[in-house]
Formats: structure tokens, sequence, C-alpha cells
């Protein structure tokens, strides 16, 4: 008996108000002192990904990227880089100065003589940057882009040349930088993945055949790997209930499963198995999401009229509607193929055909994010993965790497200006030039990361998305530096960030 009133003392004891509020101070000031050591914890209780990182490296200017990639190689001396010096020269020998002991993709051992730009410049907006009058829609956000000319990239064939603008390396197998930046930052999205690929093509050029390993995941866990969603038909397949299963019984599964997962002991620890959890966990909230992502139903007709689209009908239009409302919705990174700009021959007529293809859905992106307030953090890369030659290869150019144009905007990017150059031809960039590691610098410190303290450790060592030593080291050697910095460097002394800089009091 007296044992029995002992122990019913003590539960009034832990049950009254006084050892309530006594016992809920102390779970407050645990709960405090975690949110001090990594604010992240007190987030809602799933499993999105939190990144790395509990606080960033540099104040975050960008809150995703979208990608346009055009896939092939475009060419710069038909789109953005005006040589009317190269224009002068159609049909004459290529002077050797330029070519000798460089590399030449298919031209190898034949006459090289000068392909004169085939469609004519103009100036548009108030900064008067050269813009082809192929793309006139692009030429009304002029204001708004930041062309670089300058350029340059390490592989002259085009599934390395993916590989290396993707990953920074020709070695297939490492992470994508898609990965990178979603396992190094996480994503908002709580119902999509973090980072997402779409895919389109249309008439004109060699279709370009993209393979997975472009947004692969490599040695990072399978999570972060990029999702192919379909721009036609379902967006992502099998993603909705199979016949005769409803969803609670799904919710089940995937339940069990996870009761089962954490039956193993805490020395069984394969990061897989998680990884393959959580991805069932997004499946299943992807299965309410992704059709009401892909129903344009509620877009306003002059929104569809402005990207060229009526609906999911698998264009380029649709997808950079789409790659908008993916943003909204928080996914980190946006990766648009459109892929067949390959123009090996037919080039005066094909480029015009793919130039019609995105021109106007390209800067109805631009405006529509700029509109809705997104464009100032959302970063906007347009380009491929390497140029065309200033030679001729019969009526079309073959793939060139020693420079060739791209643009950006926003995420404080400076419109209206125009970084780097190349020489009166167009072959050699020769001020301030780019290279794809400077290109992928500066996204991760737009995006608020150090890119030498973006690293995962295997086999012994750290790697990253930037590695590339001998690169560094000639760079080095020539006074240049690829990193980008947390002042707005001068201009001229390297990077994107030098003539594309975020704008801040002392720039504008």
């Amino acid at each position: 008996m007296h044992l029995l009133t002992n122990d019913l003392d003590a539960m009034r004891e832990r049950f009254t108000r006084r050892a309530f509020l006594r016992r809920g101070g102390t779970g407050l000031g645990a709960l405090a002192l975690a949110a001090l050591a990594d604010p992240r914890r007190l987030l809602a209780a799933d499993d999105r990904w939190r990144g790395v990182f509990p606080t960033l490296h540099f104040p975050q200017r960008a809150k995703r990227i979208i990608h346009l990639y055009q896939a092939g190689g475009p060419s710069h001396l038909e789109l953005f880089d005006n040589k009317p010096r190269l224009g002068q020269m159609d049909g004459q020998p290529m002077p050797e100065s330029f070519t000798k002991g460089q590399p030449i993709a298919q031209l190898q051992g034949k006459a090289l003589r000068c392909f004169g730009p085939q469609h004519s410049f103009q100036r548009w907006g108030r900064s008067g940057q050269e813009i082809s009058t192929l793309l006139p829609h692009i030429g009304s956000i002029a204001d708004e882009i930041c062309i670089v000319r300058s350029l340059q990239t390490e592989q002259i064939n085009h599934d390395p040349a993916h590989t290396f603008m993707n990953t920074g390396t020709q070695i297939s197998g490492r992470p994508s930088a898609g990965s990178w930046i979603w396992y190094g930052i996480g994503a908002d999205a709580e119902d999509l993945p973090g980072f997402v690929v779409l895919t389109s093509h249309g008439r004109g050029g060699q279709m370009q055949p993209i393979a997975a390993r472009q947004w692969h995941s490599g040695f990072l866990p399978s999570r972060f790997q990029g999702v192919h969603f379909r721009s036609k038909g379902d967006a992502v397949l099998y993603l909705r209930d199979p016949d005769g299963v409803t969803r609670p019984q799904q919710r089940d599964v995937i339940d069990a499963v996870a009761a089962l997962t954490k039956t193993q002991p805490d020395w069984v620890d394969d990061p897989e198995v998680s990884a393959r959890l959580s991805q069932y966990e997004m499946a299943f909230r992807m299965q309410t999401a992704v059709p009401a992502l892909t129903d344009f139903a509620d877009e306003p007709r002059h929104v569809l009229e402005s990207y060229g689209v009526l609906g999911m009908d698998g264009s380029f239009g649709a997808n950079c509607l789409l790659a908008r409302r993916l943003a909204e919705r928080g996914v980190r990174f946006i990766q648009l193929y459109h892929r067949d700009w390959d123009n090996h021959s037919r080039l005066k007529a094909d480029i015009a055909i793919k130039a019609k293809e995105v021109d106007q859905a390209s800067a109805a992106l631009v405006k529509d994010l700029k509109q809705r307030g997104m464009l100032e953090d959302t970063l906007v890369i347009w380009g491929g993965e390497f140029g065309r030659t200033p030679m001729a290869q019969g009526d079309g150019r073959d793939h060139h790497i020693k420079g060739f144009s791209i643009w950006l905007a926003g995420a404080g990017i400076r419109g209206g200006i125009t970084h780097g150059a190349t020489d009166e031809l167009g072959y050699m960039a020769v001020e301030d030039v780019v290279s794809v590691h400077d290109l992928h610098a500066t996204m991760l410190y737009l995006l608020g990361l150090d890119h030498t303290r973006l690293t995962f450790k295997l086999a012994g060592r750290d790697f990253r998305l930037t590695e590339a030593p001998a690169c560094w080291a000639r760079r080095k050697r020539r006074g240049r530096t690829p990193l980008p910095r947390t002042k707005p460097p001068r201009r001229g002394t390297g990077g994107p960030s030098a003539g594309c800089r975020p704008t801040s009091p002392r720039s504008t």
C-alpha cells in the first residue's frame, strides 16, 4: 500500500501545472539552443533535404536557376557575336595564324575557308547590345541580359561537351551541377524534386541524343538525381495509381517499408536505403502535385499567348512556362534542353527555324519572372555546349570551343552589358575569357555557396563541381583568378562576375 501511495504521489507531481511548465520550459530551451546551432532544424518535420550548410557562405542573390540549354551548339556568329570582318573575308582561306595547332572536329585535313555571317544584326534597347535580327523577342529584353561572348570549353564533340558543361569534367559518372546545388542548399519544394529536367525538339538541325547521365547524381546519394519530366502526356511515367490500388494502400506500403527500415541496427547505415525511401515519399506526394503543375487551365490567356502556347504540347515554349511554374513551387534547378542546334549544313535556313522556336518563349520567361517579382532571385542562363566555327563546312559550320556566346539574366546580374570578346573573325576568345568552371563558380556564388567548400569525400579525397587542377594552375600562372569574389571585382579581372557581376549600391 505504501508503494502504491508513492506511485500515485509521483504521478500527481508529474502531471501538475507547475511540473508541466517546468518541463515545457526545459524543452523550449532545448529547441532554442537547437535553433541557434542549426535554424533549419525548426522547419517542418518532413524528409526534405535542407542542404549540407546550415548557413550560406555569401549573401544569396539567386534562390533558383533556370538553364535554357540549347543542345547542339548554336552559332554565336549568327546570334550574338557580329563579325563584319568575317563577312568581308567570306570564301577566302582562313588565316593559318588563327587555326594552327588548334583542335578541329570534322574539318580536320580539309581546306579551311571563311564563312561570313548568314544573318544580320542590329542594336536593341537603351543599351544598344548587338543581337541578331533572328531574335527580336530576345532583342526586346536586351537591357535585362548580360551577353558573355568569351566562353570557352574543353571538349569538341557533343557528348563529352555536354558532360563537361553539366559536370565540370569529361569523365562520365560525376554529379551534375543541378545535383551539386540540390545537395548543397536543398530545395524549397515540398512535393516536387529539387532538380527537374525538361526536353524538347523542333525542326531543322540534327537531333541531339541527350543521355540521362547529364542530370545524374554521380557519387552523391541518388536522391539528388534530376527527374526528367515529359512535356507532353504524363509528365512522369507510372506516377498514377495502378488499377485496383488506392492511395491509402500506397501510404500503408510506404509506412511499412519505413518501419522495417527503422528496425535495422544503427550500424547498418546504407545511405541508398534512406535515399530510396525518400524517393518513395517524394513519388507519393508528386501524385497530387504533378497533375496540378502541368494543368495550364489557371494561366491567363495573355500569359499563354506571350509564351506562344495553348497547353502542354511538348514545345520549348510549353517547357518555359512549366519552368516558371516549377520555380514558383520551390524547385531549385530547372534545366530545359532544346535538342537540335547542330547545324553542319543548311545553316542559314535551319538556324532561322531554331531561333523562331525558342526566341519568343525565352524572352517571355524573363518578362514573366520580372512581372511576378521573381527575376531578382532567379538566375536564367541561355546557351549550348559550344559554338560554331568561322570556317565553312559546306553550307554549315563545324563544332567550335575556343570562343562562343551565352547570356544570363536575373539574380542581380547586370543587364544591358556585354562581357568579353572574341577576335575579329570570332575564332578565339581574347578578352575576359570565361571557362565553364568560371560559369559554375559564379552560379554557386550567386546561390550563396563558395565553390571550393561544396565538396564530397570519396575514396579518401574531396571532389567538387569546379575541380580541374591543371586548369586552375594555368589560369593562376596567367595572373587571372577563376574565383568569384564576395566584393564586386574590377572589370577585366576574370570570371562572369567581373562583367556580369551582381548589382550593388557601388556597381549599379
